[in-house]
């Protein structure tokens, strides 16, 4: 079942799946993000969570435009802590060609890399084999 996310206007910003054969969750964002729209997406990965545990997120970022560096620091003091206590140990981030979302979420990852792995990848298919690795080392 996918959940998605939409803003006032009904645009989606944000579907989330989960991939029950390979144990993630799969986020997709969409278009210009907010400390709103990221706090309303990453609570609902939360909640995900708390239903059934699992320990993979995949955060594909490659339709998202420009920066959302504003809800780092919600990301880093709030969320990470909830969602690691949830169960998330691994995030594959594909990177948004956009140059500001790039550099939004190398901000993020120099907040929370001591306490999340999460790698950067490019495109979903070098992600998604990146996280099937991690689940085949458990």
């Amino acid at each position: 079942m996918v959940t998605s996310l939409r803003r006032g206007d009904d645009s989606t910003y944000l579907t989330v799946e989960r991939n029950v054969r390979e144990n993630w969750i799969h986020a997709r964002w969409y278009g210009r993000q907010t400390l709103g729209t990221v706090m309303d997406g990453g609570l609902t990965y939360l909640n995900m969570l708390r239903e059934k545990p699992c320990p993979y997120l995949l955060n594909d970022h490659s339709e998202l435009v420009g920066t959302f560096t504003e809800a780092n620091e919600w990301i880093q003091q709030v969320w990470t802590p909830l969602i690691m206590g949830a169960g998330l140990r691994y995030i594959a981030q594909v990177v948004s060609p956009d140059i500001f979302g790039q550099l939004s979420i190398e901000n993020l990852q120099s907040r929370i890399a001591d306490q999340l792995d999460l790698h950067l990848f490019e495109d979903v298919a070098a992600a998604q084999q990146w996280l099937r690795t991690r689940a085949q080392e458990e």
